[in-house]
């Protein structure tokens, strides 16, 4: 399995930026050559905001690789899953802006 990461999603942000966009069509460039790869597609926020909106938000960051990745680069449905981790697994420090933009993300885990 490895794992691929869209850095930096816009503060209370679900929306997928151009940048991110072109970084989803490289991921989808490999990942169509596994035939039977699962991708399970995580969303991550920072700790601004409520533990249940965290959660939400994180799930529409998710949902909306996942429905770029179908639409755009024909990813099948039956092969991605989405889940939210919110603001329990941060990768940089809530304390100060710089980590908390590296904590909004989403993170695409495949699995062979």
């Amino acid at each position: 399995s490895y794992t691929y990461t869209v850095d930096k999603c816009g503060f209370n942000k679900a929306e997928i930026s151009d940048a991110d966009n072109a970084a989803l069509d490289a991921f989808a460039a490999k990942a169509k050559g596994l035939n039977n790869a699962y991708v399970e597609i995580q969303g991550h926020t920072d700790n601004i905001g409520s533990e249940s909106y965290n959660l939400k938000l994180g799930h529409m960051r998710a949902e909306a690789a996942m429905k770029y990745l179908n639409m755009e680069q024909g990813l099948p449905l039956f092969r991605m899953n989405v889940i939210s981790y919110g603001e329990y697994k941060p990768i940089a420090d809530n304390g100060d802006k710089d980590g908390r933009a590296q904590n909004r993300r989403v993170t695409i885990v495949v699995l062979e």
